[in-house]
């Protein structure tokens, strides 16, 4: 009898990304071309046939004199020194990649370690965790190191608990997060670490695409969390396509203990009312589906997102002229979703930072190039300043 089908979808999607893993550790370390075989030795040279390698007849040679019976064989040839010293191996494996779990001890993140503890070792994928610990609330590293003793149980190594500072830069949500993926960065390059897995599930997707319409900040932030994002790839959600409630169902049938996070019921944050409020009122009004249409949703906006990214990007060699700077014109000439993504990557190449950089911001910078009424520069984060000029929108350090 095979797993509950809670267990058995939520190990199916971990071992999607493991063998993703291995893909492409593969694709990184190509086996080397098979070397060519060695000359073996040569036949025995035979009376009246010309010398080995020879193009023409060489003088007959008499019989070499035969051992008499019981007396020892005439000595081979001794190797040459190359072939003796030839010690070369055979072509080795890379090494065993080392995937991390990030695990805060609640449902999603519990089950995804049980799955990974349970996969990875069948790949041949050493697996590890990392809990974090916020210092937001009371009792925090002890919470922290118990969950890491989960971690432990499970069969996990390396596992470590991490403090981190929450600041107060964009709301106690954002600087969490921050702070968070700061100390996954760090402990994945301290340990080399091929991936980090996150807990994300499908509702937490459906929740992101809420938050960003209600943002009014375009179809990028409407495609939702990336299954594969960070550098390099660093991170994995394999859960995006899974329901929370299958996430918990896998804990509860494992008996594995987990922890509920007083801040995702606290009303305080955005989140926690989004999800306990705004998601059951659209339901209630919509009918059951949807949060599984606003996970599509997000998909269908990355692909797009991707698509007109992929647009900008080869546009925008074409409106600059041969000092780099932007034309105007040409910037005109373009449809506004890929001018408006060359104006932003251009703002951001100047210094402002991403995460501050709305699309009010855009749109004013839009503006001196579709309504140029001999408007003042424009203030960008960063201490970035855009302006228009002979023509040339110039996007620089104010």
């Amino acid at each position: 009898m095979g797993p509950h089908p809670a267990v058995a979808a939520i190990r199916l999607a971990v071992r999607r990304v493991l063998h993703d893993i291995l893909d492409e550790q593969l694709s990184s370390h190509p086996a080397p071309a098979p070397a060519p075989a060695r000359p073996g030795p040569l036949p025995a040279q035979l009376p009246g046939q010309p010398p080995h390698g020879a193009s023409t007849p060489g003088p007959v040679r008499a019989p070499a004199p035969q051992a008499s019976h019981g007396s020892p064989a005439p000595q081979a040839a001794s190797a040459s020194p190359a072939a003796a010293q030839d010690t070369s191996a055979p072509h080795e494996r890379p090494p065993s990649p080392l995937v991390l779990v990030a695990c805060s001890g609640g449902a999603d993140s519990m089950a995804l370690a049980s799955a990974l503890a349970f996969e990875a070792p069948k790949l041949g994928i050493r697996a590890g965790g990392v809990t974090v610990d916020h210092g937001l609330q009371a009792g925090s590293d002890l919470r922290a190191e118990e969950v890491a003793q989960r971690l432990r149980g499970l069969g996990l190594d390396p596992v470590e608990a991490v403090a981190v500072s929450v600041g107060r830069e964009g709301g106690p949500e954002a600087a969490a997060r921050a702070a968070r993926y700061a100390a996954l960065d760090a402990a994945a390059e301290r340990h080399g670490a091929h991936a980090v897995l996150l807990g994300h599930t499908r509702d937490d997707q459906a929740e992101t695409v809420l938050l960003g319409l209600a943002r009014g900040s375009g179809i990028r932030s409407l495609s939702g969390m990336a299954a594969v994002s960070g550098a390099g790839g660093r991170y994995r959600r394999p859960f995006l396509h899974i329901d929370r409630q299958t996430a918990r169902k896998g804990c509860m049938v494992q008996s594995l203990p987990v922890w509920d996070d007083p801040h995702n019921t606290d009303p305080a944050y955005t989140r926690s009312r989004l999800r306990h409020e705004g998601l059951p009122a659209l339901e209630k009004a919509l009918g059951k589906g949807v949060v599984e249409a606003l996970a599509r949703t997000a998909q269908l906006s990355r692909d797009d997102a991707d698509a007109l990214d992929a647009w900008a990007g080869q546009a925008e060699a074409t409106v600059r002229d041969d000092a780099g700077r932007l034309e105007c014109a040409k910037l005109y000439a373009l449809p506004p979703a890929v001018r408006r993504r060359i104006l932003r990557r251009a703002a951001i190449d100047a210094g402002a930072p991403a995460g501050s950089l709305f699309a009010r911001h855009i749109e004013e910078v839009d503006r001196l190039i579709t309504g140029w009424r001999g408007q003042k520069a424009i203030n960008l984060p960063g201490r970035v300043v855009a302006q228009r000029q002979g023509g040339r929108l110039v996007i620089r350090q104010g």
